[in-house]
């Protein structure tokens, strides 16, 4: 054998031997995933948390969710469709893990948002024009606040009804079960309760359509 097959083959079996390391990495990050949302359930969905789709669906997808989030903005649309696929089935509850800076205001925003019922088209407005004020160095909020007035938002009630306890509370909540269920990054997904450990639309896709058909008719 040449120095150079010798030198071919080390490689292949390098890269094998680092490609068998990564699945077994990444399956151990899986089966550690389910064990923990096995063990700590309550604290996937919560009494205070935004709910869109109806409350009698049979599967449940819980986004844990930051405004400024660049792949949260990109997940939206096809979390929409999902959603539209299966009206009556799939419904979505959106748990805030503010991460990035000022991703708490927004979300003080977007549940300002709630209590005037325009929660859904605010959603959507921050999300679209997220780039316009979500620096995540120097985010712009007042941008933000703008957009949502577009979409429907009475901002001046809406900037009285961020300052309410309860709003900080939520958020603080939400931290609580960011870190029991230890939530990393955002979108993170569970479905009936199991985590999405395959990330991307197609697979969130599988998964819901999967819970869909094992539940009674």
């Amino acid at each position: 054998m040449n120095r150079r097959a010798i030198v071919v083959l080390t490689g292949v079996s390098a890269l094998a031997l680092f490609s068998g390391a990564t699945v077994f990495h990444q399956n151990e990050q899986a089966k550690r995933a389910r064990a923990i949302a096995a063990s700590r359930t309550e604290a996937l969905v919560r009494d205070h948390s935004p709910i869109i789709g109806p409350a009698s669906a049979s599967v449940t997808i819980v986004e844990f969710f930051d405004p400024s989030c660049e792949a949260c903005r990109a997940f939206y649309p096809p979390l929409k469709q999902i959603l539209a696929l299966f009206p009556n089935e799939a419904r979505l509850v959106i748990r805030y893990a503010a991460f990035h800076e000022g991703s708490d205001q927004a979300v003080k925003i977007l549940e300002a948002a709630r209590l005037q019922g325009k929660f859904e088209p605010v959603l959507a407005a921050l999300l679209e024009f997220q780039p316009e004020w979500a620096d995540h160095d120097k985010p712009d909020l007042e941008k933000a606040w703008a957009r949502a007035k577009d979409a429907g938002l009475d901002i001046e009630r809406g900037k009285r009804d961020a300052a309410r306890p309860e709003f900080q509370t939520t958020l603080e909540k939400d931290a609580v079960d960011v870190k029991a269920l230890e939530v990393t990054r955002t979108p993170t997904f569970f479905v009936n309760g199991q985590p999405l450990t395959e990330f991307g639309p197609r697979p969130l896709y599988e998964m819901v359509k999967r819970e869909v058909e094992k539940a009674p008719k």
